[in-house]
């Protein structure tokens, strides 16, 4: 499994010419720090002398890990060895590797047509878990503020990249568009913008593990106060992704580092 991603998929960012409505969010309590040490965390990934001869190893392993960590924050808890094996049958843990294995392909399409790749999203977590007709089907009540969120996703921004990835996190897991998986959609779709934005092009670090190892109850704090709208609860959630990115980071060190001892 990997996350093959194709030189030269990466979309610039660009500056905007008006005011940037997102740059607010980096004078909320905490929140620059915390960027700029996420970004930090992952130069450090993507200056490892591994990367230059593995970094196809070093995203095969990161999509495993992140695809076990992901099902863990469901609530499915599998070892990382029976999982490489291939002994775990839990659709939950297959939708969370199919998501894994899927995030090359949607790299480019991402920033384009965001709608697009988050029903392919859905299809792939839920195959096992949600009635076929439902499948990238988000919910009637979902479409206005999906609709925001697609055009988040598509603008440009001045914004760290991690930011945005955490804004996109943030919304799709407190709106729940589909009603099943939502939360390995959620987690996808904040790496794709990671990748694509430009913050880890190689796919090496491994969020979900970071979010995983700042424990379960903590994201499911963190998010709803998200959810509640308040200039706390935003800067709390951004914070806590940021940190769980780099924790991220350095389980990607880790991973490199495994296969410079061979």
């Amino acid at each position: 499994m990997s996350i093959p991603v194709r030189p030269g998929a990466v979309r610039p960012t660009a500056r905007p010419s008006a005011p940037d409505p997102l740059g607010p969010l980096l004078d909320l309590p905490g929140v620059r720090e915390a960027a700029d040490a996420a970004r930090a965390g992952i130069d450090r990934l993507l200056g490892h002398k591994v990367l230059r001869r593995e970094s196809a190893g070093v995203s095969s392993e990161s999509a495993l890990r992140g695809a076990r960590a992901s099902a863990a924050l469901e609530g499915v808890d599998v070892p990382l060895g029976e999982l490489r094996a291939g002994e775990v049958t839990d659709p939950v843990v297959q939708g969370a590797l199919r998501v894994s294995a899927g995030l090359g392909s949607m790299v480019e399409t991402w920033p384009r047509a965001p709608g697009q790749v988050l029903a392919r999203l859905h299809v792939l977590a839920a195959a096992d878990l949600a009635d076929p007709s439902a499948l990238g089907r988000p919910a009637p009540h979902a479409g206005p503020r999906l609709s925001g969120l697609f055009a988040l996703i598509t603008a440009t921004t001045t914004v760290p990249a991690i930011v945005v990835a955490a804004l996109v996190h943030g919304e799709l897991a407190a709106l729940a568009p589909f009603g099943m998986a939502d939360g390995v959609v959620a987690r996808a779709a904040g790496r794709l913008t990671v990748i694509s934005r430009g913050l880890d092009p190689k796919a090496v670090s491994v969020p979900e593990v970071g979010f995983a190892e700042l424990g379960r109850g903590a994201y499911d704090d963190a998010l709803r106060g998200y959810a509640s709208g308040t200039e706390a609860g935003v800067a709390g959630w951004l914070v806590h992704c940021c940190l769980a990115t780099e924790h991220g980071a350095r389980e990607g060190l880790a991973i490199c580092e495994s296969l410079l001892r061979g």
